[in-house]
């Protein structure tokens, strides 16, 4: 009996001592819990880059042919050409839109209320003439418009007329000096134009006749002269008031036949009218050439 109490009083005082142990040194949970909440916070709130910037607009003004716009880096994101006309051909532009309708017919009467407008573009022409800092595409642009500028001023210089051809010698006559050199609408087409080795400037220069091409109401420009000249081209081949085409027999306006070399410079004429005609023409079509009506384009 001894024994047991002796016992239960080192349980007793062992109970007593371990209990306070724990109420004045409980365990340090604050860095544990510290760390856990860190932990939590990392895995919930994980961090997030910024978002992506647009690229900065840089373009960078290039000439034709070359690459385009660059990013900071310099890495190529896009192409982008801005062309620089040599020559402003606005004024005449605007001049046709106003007196030309989209069929090519010319109010001559009203381009005549505009005459110093077209000689002030005239004398632009004949003051800044193309050098060799000029693509051909520039130079091409300015001779067409010089060309059906000058027509212009000669029928507004002999009008009324009811055709070009009422005029003495229309295209001979030097009635405009280039620089140092008095010009005719002949030497422009004959030794610059068709030196240029581009078969559809016959379809871009207008001699102010019915059977000519339309004159187009808008200027010719370096930028869309491949447009304008292709459409141009198509306009006239298509356009059965100057020419039939079938598959077997062909007749066409005597702008074919007056100048069929610069037509044949990379095959056949029937070539030539295959990439623009409407039907496919056979090599073997027999042909034959239109009347050419000389009446005034009005």
């Amino acid at each position: 009996m001894k024994h047991f109490l002796a016992l239960l009083f080192v349980l007793l005082i062992t109970s007593c001592f371990g209990n306070k142990a724990v109420f004045e040194n409980p365990p340090k949970q604050t860095e544990e819990i510290a760390i856990i909440e860190d932990v939590i916070e990392i895995i919930e709130t994980p961090s997030i880059a910024e978002p992506p910037q647009p690229p900065k607009d840089n373009a960078t003004k290039i000439s034709l042919g070359e690459d385009g716009t660059l990013t900071d880096d310099g890495i190529s994101i896009t192409t982008e050409i801005i062309y620089d006309e040599a020559f402003d051909h606005s004024s005449f532009n605007d001049l046709l839109k106003k007196h030309v309708s989209l069929y090519g017919n010319v109010d001559y009467s009203s381009f005549k209320s505009d005459s110093k407008v077209l000689q002030s573009y005239i004398t632009l022409l004949k003051t800044y003439q193309p050098n060799d800092t000029w693509s051909k595409s520039d130079k091409l642009a300015y001779w067409i418009n010089s060309y059906n500028a000058l027509t212009i001023d000669l029928i507004l210089r002999n009008y009324p007329t009811e055709s070009i051809k009422d005029i003495k010698d229309p295209w001979d006559q030097r009635l405009w000096k280039f620089g140092d050199k008095w010009q005719n609408l002949n030497d422009i087409e004959h030794e610059i134009l068709r030196k240029m080795n581009e078969p559809r400037i016959h379809f871009a220069i207008v001699c102010a006749s019915i059977s000519c091409p339309k004159l187009q109401n808008k200027a010719f420009t370096a930028s869309n002269l491949e447009e304008q000249l292709t459409n141009a081209t198509k306009e006239f081949i298509t356009d059965k008031t100057k020419n039939e085409l079938s598959k077997d027999y062909i007749k066409l306006s005597k702008i074919f036949k007056w100048f069929k070399k610069d037509f044949e410079q990379n095959g056949s004429l029937i070539d030539f009218l295959n990439q623009y005609a409407d039907i496919s023409i056979s090599s073997k079509a027999k042909k034959s050439f239109m009347d050419y009506n000389w009446d005034l384009n009005d």
